[in-house]
């Protein structure tokens, strides 16, 4: 029996997501609740999105393969890929046989076969919520310790890292905070990039939509200026 995906939509031509021209697949699934989550409608594992086989998907895929050039390529994102493991695994195999550059872009939340799914995979984009436990439970919900687990897979695997984290004012915008990610990303092996992102509000009229309570009411947007400052620290 084909293994069908979940995938709750795709931007063909992605800039952010990994280098170059990038075609992302966002899929349906995720179990954190990030305070500062601006896609809720791709919580629900449940949901109804387009089913699609691998095959039928990298026969979407394959179409914009001109575009990628020698750095773009698949970003699989979400929601949380590493829920949805299997169809994952085809969907990344099927790229490699099609020679197509293949990134993760997750938290690390997930299940499967880390090893096997790393194998096909060229670029992991992490996201780091937090680097003490109290602190990631309050941002997500959720403990560490998966997160902990695909980390010191990809550490295992050699595999090429971009570390991210969102900046939310009155959170983590502290040089307190930069402090313990820069001890905490220092022994992690193969980091080719890390950026701070600024908290953006731009979520708030889906949780209206969706009737769900939006917890950081009254938070604005962080000021890009002072998380390029924090990042630069960082980078220090």
């Amino acid at each position: 029996m084909k293994i069908l995906g979940n995938v709750n939509s795709v931007e063909s031509m992605g800039l952010v997501d990994g280098p170059g021209i990038r075609y992302v697949v966002f899929l349906q699934g995720c179990e954190l609740r990030c305070l500062y989550c601006h896609n809720p409608e791709t919580w629900d594992k449940t949901k109804q999105c387009e089913s699609l086989t691998a095959e039928e998907l990298i026969k979407k895929i394959v179409r914009f393969k001109s575009y990628f050039g020698n750095e773009g390529g698949v970003t699989f994102s979400g929601g949380e890929p590493l829920l949805q493991p299997h169809f994952l695994l085809e969907c990344l195999k099927l790229c490699k046989q099609e020679k197509i550059n293949t990134a993760i872009d997750t938290a690390g939340v997930g299940f499967g076969d880390y090893e096997e799914i790393l194998k096909y995979t060229d670029l992991v984009i992490l996201d780091i919520k937090a680097v003490k436990e109290e602190d990631y439970k309050k941002i997500t919900g959720q403990s560490m310790a998966r997160f902990k687990k695909f980390l010191q897979a990809c550490q295992e695997q050699n595999k090429k890292l971009w570390l991210r984290q969102v900046i939310v004012p009155g959170i983590n915008n502290t040089k307190e905070n930069i402090f313990e990610l820069k001890e905490f990303i220092k022994d992690i092996k193969n980091v080719e990039k890390v950026e701070l992102l600024p908290y953006k509000t731009i979520g708030v009229q889906k949780y209206k939509t969706l009737k769900l309570k939006y917890r950081l009411e009254g938070v604005e947007d962080m000021d890009e200026k002072q998380c390029k400052e924090l990042e630069k620290l960082l980078l220090s």
